[in-house]
């Protein structure tokens, strides 16, 4: 290995990589007639926020040097352990996070608890709103979060920042009051973040940005202390199954400083219902609302599933 990495070597740890990791595994749909082990090239792409051709090239041992956040994203995108992330930012020539920068990647055993959560919506978040990892159930739930550019993969930059670029997504907390106690809570917990992490890049990038380009967050971040995050209930407007009102616990992973949502509802409710709906027809389309018997209600979707 030189200063400037081990071409060959990074091909080959980016191929075994990417043959391990199924498309369950990142909340992307399986589809019919996989001819390959793990994810396709294209699916490796589009989670990392890079071109297909650029991922050939990687795999093929020649094309530019990735930088730190293209590594950063692949990483994620493969769900490499800590050992298996310093390794590939190695061999590509590059220095591993260092300590006092915010955790990034998910732990291989967060993930684990994740992909048991087959019938619950889970996303993995960081200090900063990151949105590091999801199931297919939170895709089906909330919009796919594998068509959201990697960078713009951060729920206050969604939030406070919109573009109209950005794909599609249900709207979150849309009952009495939801909104502004949600936004408090967020941008408190962002003050929590920049104590504990005052010289952290992204950290520092996305507080200008939003400070910036967010009025609403400027006036926010002025007025409101520093808090955590707590479970409460949230309203989502599903376009076919109409507005879940549903729990919303948040799991601490202490060590990482990040967070595990879980959304649910209890049993016998019409959301608990819709909740069921999902993990059968999970990201594909539903029937057309016109089929439906009273369209927006979540009890006559998950009746017509039956």
């Amino acid at each position: 290995m030189t200063a400037t990495g081990n071409r060959a070597e990074l091909a080959t740890v980016l191929r075994r990589a990417r043959s391990r990791v199924s498309p369950a595994d990142v909340g992307l749909p399986a589809g019919l007639h996989r001819r390959v082990a793990g994810l396709r090239r294209e699916e490796l792409a589009m989670l990392a926020g890079i071109s297909v051709d650029y991922v050939v090239r990687l795999e093929q041992g020649r094309g530019p040097h990735p930088s730190a956040s293209v590594l950063g994203a692949l990483a994620r995108a493969l769900r490499l352990t800590d050992d298996e992330r310093s390794e590939l930012f190695h061999l590509a020539g590059s220095a591993p996070p260092t300590p006092g920068t915010m955790a990034l990647q998910v732990r291989a055993t967060v993930l684990r608890l994740v992909d048991r959560f087959v019938d619950l919506p889970v996303l993995v978040t960081s200090a900063k709103g990151d949105i590091l990892a999801w199931n297919a159930m939170a895709s089906a739930l909330l919009g796919d979060f594998s068509a959201i550019r990697p960078e713009r993969r951060n729920m206050n930059r969604l939030r406070f920042l919109p573009e109209p670029s950005d794909p599609p997504r249900h709207p979150v907390g849309v009952g009495p009051g939801e909104s502004a106690a949600i936004a408090a809570q967020t941008v408190g917990c962002l003050r929590t973040a920049a104590a504990r992490y005052p010289t952290d890049p992204g950290l520092l990038r996305l507080l200008a940005d939003l400070r910036d380009g967010s009025p609403e967050f400027a006036a926010l971040w002025e007025a409101q202390p520093a808090g955590g995050w707590r479970s409460h209930r949230k309203t989502v407007l599903h376009p076919r199954l109409g507005p879940l009102l549903l729990d919303c616990d948040t799991l601490l992973v202490p060590d990482d400083d990040q967070s595990v949502v879980v959304y649910s509802a209890a049993a016998g409710t019409p959301e608990a219902g819709a909740l069921s709906l999902l993990t059968v027809v999970g990201t594909e389309m539903f029937l057309p609302a016109d089929l439906v018997d009273q369209p927006g209600s979540a009890a006559s979707a998950a009746g017509a599933a039956r």
